[in-house]
């Protein structure tokens, strides 16, 4: 079976946005694009209303997507691109959309006011039960905002990639999100930005006040657990240039900041099957509100 990009689209803005990215990256990928339109069903009462006729449904639910095809193809015509239209709850239809993706692209509405994402309740539900990688699109991203400037400070799309920013947590890394990052980097032709945020165990807090040398050989341990979970990596992808960064304090803070500077965004979700729910994880759950660049989410065991 052929692997597919697959966008979740709405006809919001923020899903648009998150077809193009889509479409960018499955021409990162050499992949189809399949465009994927979930019609949630009108209450019976309302779908009796005269502006709401189960004709003007059907209209709708199907020049939603196929304009948004159309003019994928025209702007990315190397790119097949296919369309699919489920009927049902929104959640259920994109995670099994997302099970024999390569990955699921969603939109999410950008913060008034405030450069970020404001991730609704099915773009968190799917991140927290989809087993594929999960990339949150902010509206209004554009393909120049993964670029560097101009040498005149302009945006564009023609010149290098930003770096890929990749959250990892040196003390118990994953080779899934490792692996993820890495690849991403490899084909934009750019470097890794890899960062494991650590704050002090509470027991040390209090001598800090009396000798600064418990902080500088914690921040030493923190920086070769780093280099150690890296070390593979930095020989399988050699042309991937990687930085190396173990600051103290929050690592969500960290990697919200470094965001501002990337061309994306790549943390873990551990998966849990419980019976007790889904959980993100608040290092993922802060950069997916909170960063400005888009936000891969790779499950992970």
């Amino acid at each position: 079976m052929v692997r597919t990009v697959v966008a979740g689209l709405d006809g919001s803005a923020e899903s648009r946005a998150a077809a193009e990215w889509a479409a960018r990256e499955a021409t990162l990928r050499h992949l189809p694009l399949k465009i994927v339109h979930v019609w949630e069903p009108v209450p019976e009462p309302m779908a009796q209303a005269p502006l709401l006729g189960a004709e003007t449904q059907q209209h709708w639910s199907e020049r939603i997507p196929r304009e948004a095809a159309e003019g994928i193809r025209l702007r990315h015509p190397g790119v097949e691109v296919t369309t699919e239209q489920v009927t049902g709850g929104a959640v259920d239809a994109l995670v099994e959309a997302a099970a024999d993706a390569e990955l699921l692209v969603l939109g999410s509405r950008g913060l008034s006011g405030f450069g970020g994402f404001m991730v609704g309740s099915v773009g968190l539900s799917v991140v927290a039960r989809s087993e594929r990688p999960v990339v949150l699109v902010r509206a209004g991203e554009q393909a120049a905002d993964e670029h560097e400037p101009d040498r005149t400070g302009i945006p564009s799309a023609a010149t290098p990639y930003r770096p890929v920013v990749l959250g990892l947590d040196a003390a118990a890394p994953d080779d899934t999100v490792i692996e993820f990052a890495f690849e991403e980097a490899a084909r934009r032709g750019t470097g890794l930005r890899a960062i494991h945020g650590w704050n002090l165990p509470p027991y040390y807090v209090y001598g800090l006040a009396v000798d600064s040398r418990f902080h500088d050989e914690i921040a030493r341990q923190q920086a070769a657990l780093l280099a150690e979970a890296l070390r593979p990596w930095r020989k399988k992808y050699p042309d991937v240039e990687i930085t190396e960064e173990t600051p103290s304090g929050s690592p969500g803070i960290r990697l919200v900041d470094a965001a501002k500077e990337a061309s994306l965004v790549v943390v873990g979700r551990r998966i849990r099957r419980s019976p007790f729910g889904t959980h993100i994880g608040p290092v993922t759950h802060a950069v997916l509100h909170h960063a400005t660049a888009p936000v891969a989410v790779v499950a992970h065991n």
